[in-house]
Protein backbone atom coordinates (compact mmCIF):
# COMPACT_ATOMS: atom_id res chain seq x y z
CA UNK A 1 0.00 0.00 0.00
CA UNK A 2 1.32 3.31 -1.01
CA UNK A 3 -0.03 7.04 -0.24
CA UNK A 4 -3.63 7.30 0.95
CA UNK A 5 -6.16 5.61 -1.49
CA UNK A 6 -9.13 7.45 0.51
CA UNK A 7 -11.16 4.35 -0.96
CA UNK A 8 -15.14 4.84 -0.31
CA UNK A 9 -16.78 3.54 2.58
CA UNK A 10 -18.93 0.82 2.15
CA UNK A 11 -22.51 0.02 2.70
CA UNK A 12 -24.80 -3.17 1.99
CA UNK A 13 -26.37 -3.04 -1.28
CA UNK A 14 -29.90 -1.87 -1.09
CA UNK A 15 -32.09 -5.48 -2.14
CA UNK A 16 -34.86 -4.13 -4.97
CA UNK A 17 -38.04 -5.60 -4.51
CA UNK A 18 -39.12 -7.49 -7.86
CA UNK A 19 -42.39 -5.97 -6.95
CA UNK A 20 -44.89 -6.04 -9.96
CA UNK A 21 -44.35 -2.75 -12.16
CA UNK A 22 -41.13 -2.38 -11.11
CA UNK A 23 -37.90 -1.82 -13.61
CA UNK A 24 -36.15 -4.84 -12.02
CA UNK A 25 -39.13 -7.00 -12.19
CA UNK A 26 -39.51 -5.85 -16.13
CA UNK A 27 -35.42 -6.40 -16.31
CA UNK A 28 -34.72 -9.29 -14.96
CA UNK A 29 -37.91 -11.17 -16.56
CA UNK A 30 -36.22 -10.13 -20.05
CA UNK A 31 -33.18 -11.26 -18.89
CA UNK A 32 -34.88 -14.51 -18.36
CA UNK A 33 -36.77 -14.98 -21.22
CA UNK A 34 -33.45 -14.60 -23.49
CA UNK A 35 -31.31 -16.61 -21.68
CA UNK A 36 -34.22 -19.54 -21.61
CA UNK A 37 -33.39 -19.50 -25.16
CA UNK A 38 -29.85 -19.55 -25.44
CA UNK A 39 -27.37 -22.16 -24.97
CA UNK A 40 -23.92 -20.74 -23.82
CA UNK A 41 -20.86 -22.59 -24.01
CA UNK A 42 -18.06 -22.35 -21.05
CA UNK A 43 -14.68 -22.45 -21.78
CA UNK A 44 -12.07 -23.11 -19.01
CA UNK A 45 -10.25 -19.94 -18.92
CA UNK A 46 -6.80 -20.02 -18.17
CA UNK A 47 -4.15 -16.48 -18.01
CA UNK A 48 -7.07 -14.71 -19.27
CA UNK A 49 -7.81 -16.90 -22.59
CA UNK A 50 -10.56 -19.05 -23.64
CA UNK A 51 -9.69 -23.02 -23.67
CA UNK A 52 -11.60 -25.25 -25.16
CA UNK A 53 -11.03 -28.63 -24.53
CA UNK A 54 -14.00 -30.67 -25.95
CA UNK A 55 -14.50 -32.17 -22.65
CA UNK A 56 -18.26 -31.22 -22.86
CA UNK A 57 -20.33 -31.54 -19.86
CA UNK A 58 -24.09 -30.44 -19.84
CA UNK A 59 -25.41 -27.33 -17.75
CA UNK A 60 -29.46 -27.93 -16.64
CA UNK A 61 -31.68 -26.44 -14.78
CA UNK A 62 -33.26 -28.03 -12.08
CA UNK A 63 -36.55 -27.42 -11.78
CA UNK A 64 -36.76 -28.25 -16.23
CA UNK A 65 -33.56 -30.52 -16.47
CA UNK A 66 -34.61 -31.36 -19.77
CA UNK A 67 -33.61 -27.50 -20.45
CA UNK A 68 -30.08 -27.90 -21.47
CA UNK A 69 -28.88 -23.92 -20.20
CA UNK A 70 -24.77 -24.55 -21.20
CA UNK A 71 -22.07 -26.96 -22.72
CA UNK A 72 -18.85 -26.57 -20.10
CA UNK A 73 -15.91 -27.64 -21.33
CA UNK A 74 -14.17 -29.41 -18.73
CA UNK A 75 -10.01 -29.32 -17.88
CA UNK A 76 -8.04 -31.87 -18.92
CA UNK A 77 -4.63 -32.79 -17.22
CA UNK A 78 -3.05 -30.00 -19.82
CA UNK A 79 -5.17 -27.60 -19.44
CA UNK A 80 -4.97 -27.75 -15.10
CA UNK A 81 -1.26 -27.50 -15.60
CA UNK A 82 -1.46 -25.00 -17.67
CA UNK A 83 -3.90 -22.98 -14.82
CA UNK A 84 -1.11 -23.70 -12.42
CA UNK A 85 1.37 -22.29 -14.59
CA UNK A 86 -0.79 -19.20 -15.26
CA UNK A 87 -1.68 -18.41 -11.74
CA UNK A 88 2.27 -18.70 -11.02
CA UNK A 89 3.01 -16.38 -14.24
CA UNK A 90 0.00 -13.86 -12.55
CA UNK A 91 1.61 -14.09 -9.29
CA UNK A 92 4.93 -12.15 -10.37
CA UNK A 93 3.13 -8.99 -10.94
CA UNK A 94 -0.26 -8.90 -9.03
CA UNK A 95 1.27 -9.57 -5.61
CA UNK A 96 3.73 -6.56 -5.73
CA UNK A 97 0.88 -4.27 -7.45
CA UNK A 98 -0.02 -1.12 -5.41
CA UNK A 99 -3.70 -1.94 -2.88
CA UNK A 100 -5.14 0.99 -4.94
CA UNK A 101 -4.97 -0.86 -7.94
CA UNK A 102 -6.21 -3.99 -6.96
CA UNK A 103 -9.21 -2.27 -5.26
CA UNK A 104 -10.24 -0.65 -8.00
CA UNK A 105 -10.99 -4.09 -9.94
CA UNK A 106 -12.79 -5.03 -7.52
CA UNK A 107 -14.87 -1.93 -6.51
CA UNK A 108 -14.88 -1.73 -10.11
CA UNK A 109 -16.91 -4.89 -10.48
CA UNK A 110 -19.36 -4.36 -7.57
CA UNK A 111 -20.69 -1.69 -9.65
CA UNK A 112 -20.87 -3.51 -12.63
CA UNK A 113 -22.79 -6.11 -10.87
CA UNK A 114 -24.56 -3.94 -9.31
CA UNK A 115 -25.94 -2.10 -12.58
CA UNK A 116 -25.51 -3.61 -16.32
CA UNK A 117 -24.93 -6.89 -15.09
CA UNK A 118 -27.31 -7.25 -12.05
CA UNK A 119 -30.21 -9.17 -14.25
CA UNK A 120 -28.08 -11.80 -16.04
CA UNK A 121 -26.28 -12.97 -13.10
CA UNK A 122 -29.35 -13.13 -11.60
CA UNK A 123 -30.96 -14.71 -14.45
CA UNK A 124 -28.68 -17.21 -14.08
CA UNK A 125 -28.66 -18.04 -11.05
CA UNK A 126 -32.56 -18.43 -11.03
CA UNK A 127 -32.38 -20.82 -13.90
CA UNK A 128 -28.98 -22.48 -13.45
CA UNK A 129 -29.55 -23.07 -9.62
CA UNK A 130 -33.46 -22.81 -9.15
CA UNK A 131 -33.66 -19.70 -7.29
CA UNK A 132 -36.27 -17.60 -6.57
CA UNK A 133 -36.17 -13.60 -8.18
CA UNK A 134 -35.94 -13.02 -4.19
CA UNK A 135 -33.52 -15.49 -3.36
CA UNK A 136 -31.15 -14.80 -6.46
CA UNK A 137 -31.16 -10.91 -5.99
CA UNK A 138 -29.81 -11.51 -1.96
CA UNK A 139 -27.64 -13.97 -3.34
CA UNK A 140 -25.88 -13.15 -6.31
CA UNK A 141 -26.75 -9.48 -6.39
CA UNK A 142 -26.76 -8.11 -2.91
CA UNK A 143 -24.23 -10.06 -1.44
CA UNK A 144 -21.62 -10.82 -3.77
CA UNK A 145 -21.60 -6.84 -4.40
CA UNK A 146 -21.28 -6.29 -0.59
CA UNK A 147 -17.84 -8.78 -0.53
CA UNK A 148 -15.91 -7.37 -3.40
CA UNK A 149 -16.73 -3.52 -1.34
CA UNK A 150 -16.54 -4.47 2.13
CA UNK A 151 -13.29 -6.83 1.70
CA UNK A 152 -11.48 -4.23 -0.33
CA UNK A 153 -12.42 -1.75 3.22
CA UNK A 154 -11.15 -4.33 5.46
CA UNK A 155 -8.38 -5.06 3.60
CA UNK A 156 -7.63 -1.14 3.91
CA UNK A 157 -8.15 -1.54 7.54
CA UNK A 158 -5.40 -4.48 7.53
CA UNK A 159 -2.82 -2.15 5.96
CA UNK A 160 -3.06 0.23 8.52
CA UNK A 161 -2.19 -2.64 11.25
CA UNK A 162 1.11 -1.20 12.11
CA UNK A 163 3.15 -1.72 14.92
CA UNK A 164 4.73 0.95 17.24
CA UNK A 165 7.87 2.69 16.99
CA UNK A 166 10.73 3.24 19.85
CA UNK A 167 12.61 6.47 19.87
CA UNK A 168 15.15 6.30 16.77
CA UNK A 169 13.70 3.43 14.65
CA UNK A 170 10.89 2.96 12.78
CA UNK A 171 8.81 -0.37 12.77
CA UNK A 172 6.71 -1.61 9.92
CA UNK A 173 4.46 -4.29 9.46
CA UNK A 174 4.10 -5.79 5.77
CA UNK A 175 1.20 -7.53 4.73
CA UNK A 176 2.85 -9.82 2.04
CA UNK A 177 0.29 -12.37 0.06
CA UNK A 178 1.15 -15.54 0.24
CA UNK A 179 3.95 -17.19 -1.65
CA UNK A 180 1.58 -19.36 -4.08
CA UNK A 181 -1.40 -19.88 -5.56
CA UNK A 182 -4.62 -20.46 -3.55
CA UNK A 183 -7.17 -23.00 -4.24
CA UNK A 184 -11.16 -21.99 -4.29
CA UNK A 185 -13.78 -24.64 -4.31
CA UNK A 186 -16.92 -23.18 -4.53
CA UNK A 187 -20.21 -24.62 -3.82
CA UNK A 188 -23.33 -24.68 -6.19
CA UNK A 189 -25.64 -22.72 -3.41
CA UNK A 190 -24.34 -19.64 -3.23
CA UNK A 191 -23.37 -17.37 -6.50
CA UNK A 192 -21.87 -15.34 -3.99
CA UNK A 193 -19.22 -17.68 -2.41
CA UNK A 194 -18.66 -18.49 -5.80
CA UNK A 195 -17.73 -15.03 -6.62
CA UNK A 196 -15.73 -14.55 -2.84
CA UNK A 197 -13.84 -17.49 -2.35
CA UNK A 198 -11.11 -16.47 -5.03
CA UNK A 199 -11.03 -12.83 -4.93
CA UNK A 200 -10.93 -12.44 -1.41
CA UNK A 201 -7.22 -13.75 -1.60
CA UNK A 202 -6.96 -12.15 -4.61
CA UNK A 203 -7.49 -8.29 -2.69
CA UNK A 204 -4.69 -9.50 -0.63
CA UNK A 205 -2.13 -10.08 -3.53
CA UNK A 206 -2.86 -13.66 -4.26
CA UNK A 207 -3.37 -15.40 -7.15
CA UNK A 208 -5.98 -18.52 -7.39
CA UNK A 209 -7.65 -21.39 -9.34
CA UNK A 210 -11.07 -21.42 -8.99
CA UNK A 211 -12.93 -24.69 -9.24
CA UNK A 212 -16.51 -23.86 -9.48
CA UNK A 213 -19.16 -26.89 -8.99
CA UNK A 214 -20.70 -28.13 -12.18
CA UNK A 215 -24.53 -27.17 -10.98
CA UNK A 216 -23.53 -23.48 -10.45
CA UNK A 217 -21.78 -22.88 -13.78
CA UNK A 218 -23.80 -20.62 -15.80
CA UNK A 219 -23.61 -17.83 -12.85
CA UNK A 220 -20.10 -18.38 -11.87
CA UNK A 221 -19.22 -18.02 -15.70
CA UNK A 222 -20.70 -14.79 -16.32
CA UNK A 223 -19.41 -13.34 -12.62
CA UNK A 224 -16.19 -14.65 -13.99
CA UNK A 225 -16.59 -12.27 -17.06
CA UNK A 226 -17.60 -9.01 -14.57
CA UNK A 227 -14.08 -9.51 -13.07
CA UNK A 228 -12.52 -9.65 -16.70
CA UNK A 229 -14.64 -6.39 -17.71
CA UNK A 230 -13.56 -4.78 -14.45
CA UNK A 231 -9.92 -5.26 -15.46
CA UNK A 232 -8.48 -8.17 -13.63
CA UNK A 233 -4.87 -9.18 -15.03
CA UNK A 234 -4.99 -12.65 -17.07
CA UNK A 235 -3.43 -15.61 -14.18
CA UNK A 236 -5.10 -13.89 -11.54
CA UNK A 237 -7.89 -16.07 -11.19
CA UNK A 238 -8.02 -18.83 -12.94
CA UNK A 239 -11.15 -20.45 -14.14
CA UNK A 240 -10.79 -24.11 -14.19
CA UNK A 241 -13.93 -26.26 -14.13
CA UNK A 242 -13.57 -29.78 -14.57
CA UNK A 243 -13.61 -33.05 -12.13
CA UNK A 244 -12.97 -32.86 -8.76
CA UNK A 245 -10.70 -35.25 -8.21
CA UNK A 246 -8.43 -34.59 -10.98
CA UNK A 247 -8.15 -31.29 -10.86
CA UNK A 248 -7.73 -31.67 -6.71
CA UNK A 249 -4.78 -34.13 -7.16
CA UNK A 250 -3.02 -31.64 -9.95
CA UNK A 251 -3.51 -29.05 -7.77
CA UNK A 252 -2.54 -30.51 -4.08
CA UNK A 253 0.88 -32.06 -5.80
CA UNK A 254 2.38 -28.49 -7.01
CA UNK A 255 4.95 -27.44 -4.57
CA UNK A 256 3.23 -23.78 -5.52
CA UNK A 257 0.14 -24.72 -3.86
CA UNK A 258 -0.60 -21.94 -0.76
CA UNK A 259 -3.85 -22.44 0.87
CA UNK A 260 -7.47 -23.47 -0.01
CA UNK A 261 -10.68 -21.80 0.12
CA UNK A 262 -13.25 -24.26 0.34
CA UNK A 263 -17.11 -24.55 0.87
CA UNK A 264 -18.80 -27.38 0.23
CA UNK A 265 -18.83 -30.89 2.42
CA UNK A 266 -17.15 -31.78 5.77
CA UNK A 267 -16.41 -35.24 4.13
CA UNK A 268 -14.57 -33.62 1.09
CA UNK A 269 -12.87 -30.61 3.08
CA UNK A 270 -11.55 -33.77 5.40
CA UNK A 271 -10.77 -35.14 2.36
CA UNK A 272 -8.53 -32.51 1.35
CA UNK A 273 -7.00 -32.15 4.74
CA UNK A 274 -5.57 -35.71 4.78
CA UNK A 275 -4.39 -34.67 1.58
CA UNK A 276 -2.56 -31.95 2.24
CA UNK A 277 -0.97 -33.30 5.04
CA UNK A 278 -0.32 -35.85 3.61
CA UNK A 279 1.85 -33.95 0.85
CA UNK A 280 3.16 -31.47 3.60
CA UNK A 281 7.11 -32.24 2.62
CA UNK A 282 6.87 -30.75 -0.77
CA UNK A 283 5.47 -27.45 -0.13
CA UNK A 284 7.31 -24.13 -0.33
CA UNK A 285 4.72 -23.23 2.95
CA UNK A 286 2.28 -24.31 5.19
CA UNK A 287 -0.81 -24.41 3.48
CA UNK A 288 -3.75 -22.01 4.61
CA UNK A 289 -6.64 -24.19 4.84
CA UNK A 290 -9.68 -22.39 5.53
CA UNK A 291 -13.65 -24.08 5.23
CA UNK A 292 -17.15 -23.67 5.71
CA UNK A 293 -18.42 -27.27 5.77
CA UNK A 294 -22.55 -27.33 6.04
CA UNK A 295 -24.09 -27.88 9.31
CA UNK A 296 -27.32 -29.00 11.31
CA UNK A 297 -28.56 -25.97 12.51
CA UNK A 298 -31.69 -25.77 14.94
CA UNK A 299 -34.37 -23.16 16.29
CA UNK A 300 -34.70 -23.75 20.07
CA UNK A 301 -38.13 -22.38 21.47
CA UNK A 302 -38.50 -21.01 25.13
CA UNK A 303 -42.54 -21.18 26.47
CA UNK A 304 -42.03 -17.57 26.38
CA UNK A 305 -41.58 -17.20 22.69
CA UNK A 306 -44.16 -15.27 20.16
CA UNK A 307 -45.26 -17.80 17.87
CA UNK A 308 -46.49 -15.87 14.82
CA UNK A 309 -42.69 -14.46 15.04
CA UNK A 310 -41.41 -18.22 15.58
CA UNK A 311 -44.04 -19.84 13.14
CA UNK A 312 -42.35 -17.39 9.95
CA UNK A 313 -38.56 -18.05 10.67
CA UNK A 314 -39.27 -21.85 11.03
CA UNK A 315 -40.76 -21.54 7.55
CA UNK A 316 -38.65 -19.08 5.75
CA UNK A 317 -35.80 -20.31 7.33
CA UNK A 318 -36.32 -23.90 6.58
CA UNK A 319 -37.72 -23.92 2.63
CA UNK A 320 -36.06 -20.66 1.43
CA UNK A 321 -34.49 -22.04 -1.53
CA UNK A 322 -35.47 -25.00 -0.78
CA UNK A 323 -33.36 -25.86 2.22
CA UNK A 324 -29.95 -25.80 0.58
CA UNK A 325 -28.21 -23.12 2.37
CA UNK A 326 -25.72 -24.49 5.06
CA UNK A 327 -27.62 -22.19 7.27
CA UNK A 328 -31.23 -23.33 6.53
CA UNK A 329 -33.02 -24.13 10.15
CA UNK A 330 -33.49 -28.16 9.68
CA UNK A 331 -34.13 -28.85 13.57
CA UNK A 332 -36.29 -27.33 15.60
CA UNK A 333 -37.39 -27.82 19.70
CA UNK A 334 -40.78 -26.55 20.45
CA UNK A 335 -42.36 -26.30 24.34
CA UNK A 336 -45.63 -28.40 24.17
CA UNK A 337 -47.79 -25.66 25.33
CA UNK A 338 -46.75 -23.55 22.28
CA UNK A 339 -46.91 -26.57 20.10
CA UNK A 340 -50.51 -26.67 19.28
CA UNK A 341 -50.63 -22.90 17.91
CA UNK A 342 -46.75 -23.35 16.36
CA UNK A 343 -48.29 -26.28 14.42
CA UNK A 344 -51.29 -24.41 13.69
CA UNK A 345 -49.86 -21.85 11.77
CA UNK A 346 -46.84 -23.65 10.34
CA UNK A 347 -49.08 -26.36 8.77
CA UNK A 348 -51.06 -23.71 7.04
CA UNK A 349 -48.17 -21.75 5.76
CA UNK A 350 -46.47 -24.87 4.10
CA UNK A 351 -50.35 -25.19 2.33
CA UNK A 352 -49.37 -21.85 0.82
CA UNK A 353 -46.19 -22.34 -0.54
CA UNK A 354 -46.07 -22.44 -4.15
CA UNK A 355 -43.40 -24.90 -5.51
CA UNK A 356 -42.07 -24.86 -9.48
CA UNK A 357 -40.28 -22.98 -12.32
CA UNK A 358 -38.66 -20.10 -10.70
CA UNK A 359 -39.81 -18.00 -13.59
CA UNK A 360 -42.88 -17.96 -12.21
CA UNK A 361 -42.44 -15.30 -9.34
CA UNK A 362 -45.69 -16.62 -7.60
CA UNK A 363 -43.44 -19.81 -6.36
CA UNK A 364 -41.75 -20.10 -3.13
CA UNK A 365 -39.55 -22.85 -3.77
CA UNK A 366 -38.03 -24.51 -7.31
CA UNK A 367 -36.49 -27.51 -6.90
CA UNK A 368 -33.30 -28.90 -5.43
CA UNK A 369 -30.17 -29.28 -7.09
CA UNK A 370 -29.77 -32.33 -9.25
CA UNK A 371 -30.91 -36.35 -9.16
CA UNK A 372 -28.05 -37.31 -6.79
CA UNK A 373 -29.70 -34.66 -4.34
CA UNK A 374 -33.75 -35.43 -5.11
CA UNK A 375 -32.36 -39.53 -4.54
CA UNK A 376 -31.02 -38.80 -1.35
CA UNK A 377 -33.37 -36.41 0.33
CA UNK A 378 -36.31 -38.83 -1.17
CA UNK A 379 -33.72 -41.74 0.45
CA UNK A 380 -34.95 -39.93 4.18
CA UNK A 381 -38.49 -39.56 3.01
CA UNK A 382 -39.12 -42.85 2.26
CA UNK A 383 -37.58 -43.99 5.55
CA UNK A 384 -39.25 -41.15 7.87
CA UNK A 385 -42.96 -42.21 6.61
CA UNK A 386 -42.27 -45.50 7.32
CA UNK A 387 -40.86 -45.31 10.78
CA UNK A 388 -43.49 -45.33 13.48
CA UNK A 389 -41.99 -42.82 15.28
CA UNK A 390 -42.29 -40.25 13.05
CA UNK A 391 -44.99 -38.14 12.00
CA UNK A 392 -45.28 -36.44 8.73
CA UNK A 393 -47.39 -33.17 9.45
CA UNK A 394 -46.78 -32.24 5.95
CA UNK A 395 -45.20 -32.85 2.56
CA UNK A 396 -43.02 -35.90 2.77
CA UNK A 397 -43.24 -36.33 -1.15
CA UNK A 398 -41.00 -35.74 -4.47
CA UNK A 399 -41.67 -35.62 -8.14
CA UNK A 400 -38.98 -35.69 -10.54
CA UNK A 401 -40.72 -36.24 -13.96
CA UNK A 402 -40.18 -32.61 -15.53
CA UNK A 403 -37.91 -31.07 -12.13
CA UNK A 404 -36.38 -32.36 -9.11
CA UNK A 405 -39.41 -30.96 -6.63
CA UNK A 406 -39.30 -32.53 -3.26
CA UNK A 407 -42.11 -30.66 -0.91
CA UNK A 408 -41.59 -28.41 1.79
CA UNK A 409 -41.28 -31.62 4.60
CA UNK A 410 -42.22 -31.01 8.25
CA UNK A 411 -41.52 -34.12 10.39
CA UNK A 412 -42.74 -34.64 14.15
CA UNK A 413 -40.46 -36.97 15.78
CA UNK A 414 -40.64 -38.90 19.59
CA UNK A 415 -36.77 -39.24 20.11
CA UNK A 416 -34.66 -35.68 19.76
CA UNK A 417 -31.95 -38.49 18.45
CA UNK A 418 -33.97 -39.46 15.30
CA UNK A 419 -31.56 -39.33 12.05
CA UNK A 420 -33.27 -36.14 10.47
CA UNK A 421 -32.87 -34.43 14.14
CA UNK A 422 -28.86 -35.33 13.77
CA UNK A 423 -27.72 -35.97 9.90
CA UNK A 424 -27.58 -32.67 7.06
CA UNK A 425 -30.21 -33.42 4.65
CA UNK A 426 -29.50 -30.18 2.90
CA UNK A 427 -33.34 -29.92 1.38
CA UNK A 428 -36.81 -28.55 2.56
CA UNK A 429 -37.07 -30.62 5.83
CA UNK A 430 -37.77 -29.61 8.92
CA UNK A 431 -38.02 -32.37 11.75
CA UNK A 432 -39.28 -31.25 14.71
CA UNK A 433 -39.30 -31.87 18.57
CA UNK A 434 -41.86 -31.49 20.97
CA UNK A 435 -40.11 -30.96 25.08
CA UNK A 436 -41.87 -30.75 28.36
CA UNK A 437 -41.60 -26.77 29.29
CA UNK A 438 -40.26 -28.02 32.37
CA UNK A 439 -37.51 -29.35 30.57
CA UNK A 440 -35.91 -26.31 29.10
CA UNK A 441 -32.62 -26.91 30.71
CA UNK A 442 -32.43 -30.69 29.78
CA UNK A 443 -33.34 -29.46 26.13
CA UNK A 444 -30.27 -26.91 26.26
CA UNK A 445 -27.93 -29.75 26.74
CA UNK A 446 -29.74 -31.68 24.01
CA UNK A 447 -29.48 -29.23 21.43
CA UNK A 448 -25.77 -28.73 22.24
CA UNK A 449 -24.92 -32.05 21.92
CA UNK A 450 -27.21 -33.20 18.74
CA UNK A 451 -25.56 -32.90 15.88
CA UNK A 452 -21.43 -32.70 15.21
CA UNK A 453 -21.84 -29.29 13.44
CA UNK A 454 -21.99 -25.40 15.00
CA UNK A 455 -22.77 -23.11 12.03
CA UNK A 456 -26.46 -22.00 12.70
CA UNK A 457 -28.69 -21.57 15.52
CA UNK A 458 -31.78 -19.39 16.78
CA UNK A 459 -33.53 -18.94 20.33
CA UNK A 460 -36.71 -17.85 20.49
CA UNK A 461 -37.96 -16.48 23.97
CA UNK A 462 -39.70 -12.68 25.58
CA UNK A 463 -38.05 -14.11 28.99
CA UNK A 464 -34.63 -12.41 29.27
CA UNK A 465 -33.69 -15.11 31.76
CA UNK A 466 -33.98 -17.72 28.91
CA UNK A 467 -32.29 -16.02 26.51
CA UNK A 468 -29.13 -15.31 28.98
CA UNK A 469 -29.22 -19.21 29.67
CA UNK A 470 -29.54 -20.15 26.25
CA UNK A 471 -26.90 -17.84 25.30
CA UNK A 472 -24.27 -19.53 27.56
CA UNK A 473 -25.42 -23.24 27.45
CA UNK A 474 -25.52 -22.81 23.44
CA UNK A 475 -22.13 -20.73 23.16
CA UNK A 476 -20.04 -22.94 21.13
CA UNK A 477 -23.35 -24.68 19.04
CA UNK A 478 -23.26 -21.82 16.68
CA UNK A 479 -21.13 -19.42 15.18
CA UNK A 480 -23.78 -17.56 13.88
CA UNK A 481 -26.11 -17.25 16.90
CA UNK A 482 -29.51 -15.41 16.16
CA UNK A 483 -32.50 -14.22 18.97
CA UNK A 484 -36.23 -13.91 18.08
CA UNK A 485 -34.54 -14.35 14.07
CA UNK A 486 -34.39 -17.19 11.68
CA UNK A 487 -31.15 -19.03 11.78
CA UNK A 488 -30.28 -17.69 7.60
CA UNK A 489 -29.30 -14.21 6.14
CA UNK A 490 -26.40 -13.54 7.21
CA UNK A 491 -25.26 -9.83 5.84
CA UNK A 492 -21.23 -8.82 4.74
CA UNK A 493 -20.17 -6.78 7.13
CA UNK A 494 -22.89 -7.29 9.82
CA UNK A 495 -22.96 -10.91 10.23
CA UNK A 496 -19.65 -12.35 9.39
CA UNK A 497 -20.12 -15.73 8.55
CA UNK A 498 -18.57 -19.27 9.74
CA UNK A 499 -18.80 -22.29 11.99
CA UNK A 500 -16.79 -24.61 14.23
CA UNK A 501 -16.68 -28.10 15.41
CA UNK A 502 -17.89 -29.89 11.51
CA UNK A 503 -19.30 -26.85 10.12
CA UNK A 504 -15.68 -25.31 9.65
CA UNK A 505 -12.79 -23.54 10.45
CA UNK A 506 -14.45 -20.16 11.06
CA UNK A 507 -12.45 -17.93 9.67
CA UNK A 508 -15.60 -15.63 8.69
CA UNK A 509 -16.61 -15.24 5.49
CA UNK A 510 -17.01 -10.83 4.91
CA UNK A 511 -15.07 -9.82 7.83
CA UNK A 512 -11.13 -8.89 8.03
CA UNK A 513 -10.74 -12.26 10.38
CA UNK A 514 -11.21 -14.05 6.43
CA UNK A 515 -8.86 -11.93 4.75
CA UNK A 516 -5.83 -12.36 7.84
CA UNK A 517 -5.64 -15.71 6.55
CA UNK A 518 -4.30 -14.92 3.20
CA UNK A 519 -1.49 -12.37 3.75
CA UNK A 520 2.01 -13.63 5.47
CA UNK A 521 3.03 -11.08 6.91
CA UNK A 522 6.54 -9.48 7.11
CA UNK A 523 7.81 -7.08 10.29
CA UNK A 524 10.28 -4.11 9.29
CA UNK A 525 12.72 -2.35 11.66
CA UNK A 526 14.81 0.17 10.25
CA UNK A 527 17.24 1.72 13.13
CA UNK A 528 18.38 5.51 12.22
CA UNK A 529 21.03 5.57 14.54
CA UNK A 530 22.56 2.15 14.74
CA UNK A 531 25.16 1.71 18.10
CA UNK A 532 28.14 1.95 16.76
CA UNK A 533 29.85 0.37 19.97
CA UNK A 534 29.22 -3.02 20.97
CA UNK A 535 29.78 -1.95 25.11
CA UNK A 536 27.02 -1.80 27.23
CA UNK A 537 26.44 0.86 29.86
CA UNK A 538 26.24 -2.19 32.32
CA UNK A 539 30.31 -3.26 31.64
CA UNK A 540 31.77 -0.31 32.80
CA UNK A 541 33.66 -0.62 36.12
CA UNK A 542 32.45 0.78 39.49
Amino acid sequence: MSGTPNLPQPLNEPVLSYAPGSPERAALKARLASMADETAEIPVIVGGKEVRTGRLHDVVSPHEHRRVLARAHHADPATIQAAIAAAHEGWRTWSVMRFEDRAAVFLKAADLLAGPWRATVNAATMLGQSKTAYQAEIDSACELIDFWRFNVHFAEQLYREQPASAPLTWNRLEHRPLEGFVYAITPFNFTAIGGNLPTAPAIMGNVSLWKPAQSALLSNYYVMQVLQEAGLPPGVINFVPGDSIEVSSAVLADPGFAGIHFTGSTAVFQALWRGIAEQLPRYHGYPRIVGETGGKDFVLAHPSADVEALAVALVRGAYEYQGQKCSAASRAYIPASLWPRVKERVVGMIGELGMGDVRDFRNFLGAVIDRKAFDRISGFLAQARNDPGVTVLAGGQGRAETGYFIEPTLLQVEDPGYRTMCEELFGPVLTLYVYPDARWQETLSLVDRTSPYALTGAVFAQDRRALAEAEVALRHAAGNYYVNDKPTGAVVGQQPFGGARASGTNDKAGSILNLVRWVSPRTIKENFLPPRDYRYPFLAAE
